[in-house]
């Protein structure tokens, strides 16, 4: 194998090794992974088009995804300094806003995307 190769294959072994930690140290991650199995069903059992599964998985991947940079932003300002540090706490709550953005965001796109459905079901 180039050196190519080995680079990308260690490459998406550190990805997965830090999915696998964001999951093990982050109950809100799990949480939002619980959601998406309940909205995964949801969509399968309502038979949502195809137009509202690209919207669900971007949602979703937007909201994991700023999950996944949270933890990182909190892991290095936790690496740089255990004493208080007004910076690192403002780049923490900056990092967590991103958070809360992209869940509301992705409970909007829920709304737009399943309250139609359940009133198709009901009829």
């Amino acid at each position: 194998m180039n050196s190519f190769s080995e680079g990308r294959k260690a490459s998406f072994r550190n990805a997965l090794r830090g999915i696998y930690n964001v999951i093990l140290s982050q109950v809100n991650f799990r949480i939002h992974l619980s959601i998406l199995s309940i909205v995964i069903i949801a969509g399968l059992a309502l038979r949502i088009t195809l137009n509202d599964w690209v919207a669900i998985i971007l949602a979703a991947g937007l909201v994991l995804t700023a999950e996944c940079l949270n933890t990182a932003v909190e892991f290095l300002g936790d690496a740089c300094t255990k004493d208080f540090n007004p910076f690192v706490g403002k780049a923490k709550d900056a990092a967590a806003a991103g958070v809360l953005i992209a869940s509301i965001t992705a409970a909007v796109v829920g709304l737009i995307v399943f309250i139609p459905a359940l009133l198709r079901f009901m009829n």
